[in-house]
């Protein structure tokens, strides 16, 4: 009974350190405004202090997870929170942009340990009907952790002025102090022993350069050009430049990742076929639960988080709601991602993992798609509440269960080296949706104002050069400001002398293209997780059921 009494209390803490982590990668896009006043940052460094944690946070994850398996889970998990949070404190306390972003990085290689490591402390402590429930908590941890950050962020950014972003990093020294302690005398040590030829240090830096290079090119493309170098937005890191009158970073950045890709996997079958340490053995990949279903966690990626970036630039921007009121309103979707911890906890070992994930991609399919139907300009949070819920429900249940599935059959030696590879695949999914996406927002955002703004009475009078070149004017300030430009244009335009009915039919424009560049962005999501969903078909486990009691019994 203690035993089980550890675990349980050691899943809490395990959560607990999670969250840190995931609450820090949303709270930051709503404070960020406070944080850019404070600093006086600069468009480049802005980019900077945003990206920098991204890219080292999802280059790193497959190292540290397979570094956790040799010498130590718990240790490896307690080193990185212990960094993670100092890194908070250090930019807590950063003055200037330089310091910023140098925290950004630590905290990205901190919660890199973070990540992975919880994942695989659940998947060693955890056996058959309880794995399930503990899987569900995992998952709806991140589910609802997403969603809350932007509330706390809403809440200090409005309740606490302007060093209120401050304390949003500060906070993290007594929660990680109490969660350190929490995993060092409720989790138990887990870990692997090790081939000869010591860790794959080469391996390492190869993954570092293929997942920086390919997360870099698809986060930022629509900012550098896809292609073309943009002229707009020039890429700058210190005192170098990329040229901008021929091709973009953006190419360049892909095929050095792709090369990088071809490396890795040449490296990894030598060491493999040298039976020395490997980074990720690829074997795992002739499991069909563990390939098949981090295909789908790809692509369910790309449409699971990719339209959460868009909504609380709606809420605020075109239905007027403080930031803290945005962050509420997403509350729906973190009280359905804890409601479905319960629901998956309850039906494991009753109902298919498998059938799980698919009733909760369906379940998410079904909210993204609700809230494309119903949001419109001047209806406000309330139609989109009920959908919200239903998308948290699916989020808690898929996430945690689809987890389940690709680790179920995952030799315990590995388990590390699987875990991050299937984290590092949904970080890649998200970074690809949320590029994917984002670029859908802003350029259908685009097209609807082109129309919209074309068709105003306000507008008629206009010679047609003019005409166009307002429009163009007045949608780049949006679509650069990501809405930011909205609630300004009424304001704006009655202080350039434009009569007041014609100012207010052009923010009505203004505000309708925006929610029907939302709408886009919600359905583009829906496709993808309707491709994620058929995509769980293939997954599952192939093993027979004796050879998995078998498994059961040994360990």
């Amino acid at each position: 009974m203690t035993k089980t009494r550890n675990r349980w209390i050691g899943l809490v803490f395990i959560s607990m350190a999670i969250s840190l982590v995931i609450i820090d990668g949303t709270i930051v896009n709503t404070i960020f405004p406070n944080v850019i006043r404070a600093l006086s940052l600069t468009s480049t460094q802005v980019q900077w202090v945003q990206e920098s944690y991204v890219l080292v946070f999802a280059s790193l994850l497959l190292v540290w997870g397979s570094l956790a398996d040799r010498i130590g889970r718990r240790l490896l998990l307690v080193i990185g929170l212990a960094i993670f949070v100092g890194a908070s404190v250090w930019a807590g306390f950063s003055t200037d942009a330089t310091t910023m972003i140098l925290a950004r990085v630590a905290q990205g290689f901190g919660g890199a340990m973070v990540l992975p490591t919880t994942l695989s402390l659940v998947n060693a402590n955890f056996q058959g009907k309880e794995r399930g429930i503990a899987f569900a908590v995992w998952g709806s941890t991140i589910g609802g952790m997403v969603a809350l950050g932007p509330v706390l962020g809403g809440w200090l950014a409005t309740d606490f002025g302007t060093d209120g972003w401050r304390l949003a990093f500060n906070v993290n020294l007594p929660l990680g102090l109490i969660v350190i302690a929490g995993l060092l005398f409720w989790v138990s040590e887990s870990k692997q022993g090790q081939r000869e030829g010591g860790i794959d240090i080469v391996g390492a830096l190869i993954s570092v350069v293929m997942f920086a290079t390919l997360v870099f090119g698809l986060i930022e493309g629509r900012v550098y050009g896809w292609w073309m170098a943009s002229k707009d937005h020039p890429f700058e890191l210190g005192s170098f430049k990329w040229a901008t009158d021929g091709i973009s970073v953006i190419p360049v950045s892909l095929a050095i990742s792709a090369i990088f890709i071809v490396l890795f996997v040449l490296w990894e079958k030598a060491r493999e076929k040298a039976h020395k340490n490997v980074l990720l053995d690829l074997d795992l990949f002739h499991i069909s639960s563990f390939r098949n279903g981090s295909f789908a966690a790809l692509i369910i990626s790309m449409g699971e988080f990719g339209l959460l970036f868009a909504i609380p630039l709606w809420l605020q921007n075109v239905e007027g709601l403080t930031p803290i009121s945005s962050g509420l309103v997403l509350l729906w979707l973190a009280g359905g991602a804890f409601l479905a911890s319960g629901v998956g906890g309850a039906m494991s070992g009753k109902l298919p993992a498998v059938r799980a994930v698919q009733i909760g991609v369906l379940f998410e399919l079904l909210g993204v798609a609700g809230i494309s139907l119903v949001a419109s300009t001047g209806g406000g949070w309330w139609p989109v509440a009920p959908f919200l819920l239903l998308y948290g429900i699916g989020v808690g249940l898929a996430t945690a269960q689809l987890t389940g599935v690709i680790m179920v059959d995952v030799p315990m030696a590995k388990i590390g080296q699987a875990s991050g590879s299937q984290s590092t695949v949904r970080q890649i999914g998200s970074a690809l949706g949320i590029a994917v996406l984002g670029t859908i927002l802003f350029t259908s955002t685009q097209a609807a104002a082109e129309v919209r703004l074309g068709d105003t009475v306000a507008l008629q009078t206009m010679p047609s050069a003019d005409k166009t070149s307002f429009i163009d004017g007045l949608t780049t300030l949006v679509v650069d400001s990501s809405g930011g430009f909205l609630p300004k244009i009424e304001e704006t335009l009655v202080g350039a002398k434009v009569p007041q009915a014609a100012a207010h039919e052009i923010q009505t424009a203004a505000n309708d293209s925006f929610t029907d560049g939302v709408k886009a962005t919600g359905w583009a999501a829906a496709g993808f997780l309707f491709l994620g969903l058929l995509s769980t078909f293939a997954m599952g486990s192939r093993r027979k059921p004796e050879t998995k009691n078998a498994t059961k019994a040994k360990a």
